[in-house]
């Protein structure tokens, strides 16, 4: 039996929407992250991108545990000597809450070329209203919140 292995032109690609209000981020992008490698499908092929388009609203009613918005903080470097800059998350929440999602997927993907162009297949918007309704997105129910014993 030979092991079959995808091609580029064979993939069907679907569009799933996902509202994000009410899950925790972290939840949440390990399940986006598995669909956007297309680790959902039966042909999914490590070398060959294979996931899905994702889109996701209402990033900005994400839930977040314990006291995270106060302490948690994202670093970054401008490649200046000196130019670490440091955002608290409740900043990054009230200017682009996208953002959080997306790094929290990005960090869950591969890191090489290929993780690149699947990061692409994500959409993120804060609000309700997105424009792909042309691609009628199927709905995607995400249980991922676990309850505090």
């Amino acid at each position: 039996m030979k092991t079959y292995s995808a091609k580029t032109g064979e993939i069907e690609r679907k569009w799933w929407l996902v509202d994000a209000a009410g899950h925790s981020p972290g939840r949440l992008a390990s399940t986006i992250a598995m669909i956007l490698q297309g680790k959902n499908k039966p042909v999914y092929t490590p070398h060959i991108d294979t996931g899905d388009f994702i889109i996701v609203t209402n990033v900005e009613k994400m839930r977040f545990t314990g006291r995270k918005l106060e302490q948690k903080e994202y670093h970054r470097h401008t490649g200046y000597p000196g130019g670490r800059k440091v955002t608290r998350m409740i900043e990054l929440l009230d200017k682009h809450p996208d953002r959080i999602l997306r790094k929290a997927v990005r960090g869950m993907l591969p890191k090489n070329r290929l993780a690149r162009k699947q990061i692409r297949k994500l959409k993120i918007y804060a609000g309700n209203e997105h424009p792909h309704e042309a691609q009628e997105p199927q709905v995607l129910e995400i249980n991922v919140s676990r309850e505090v014993r």
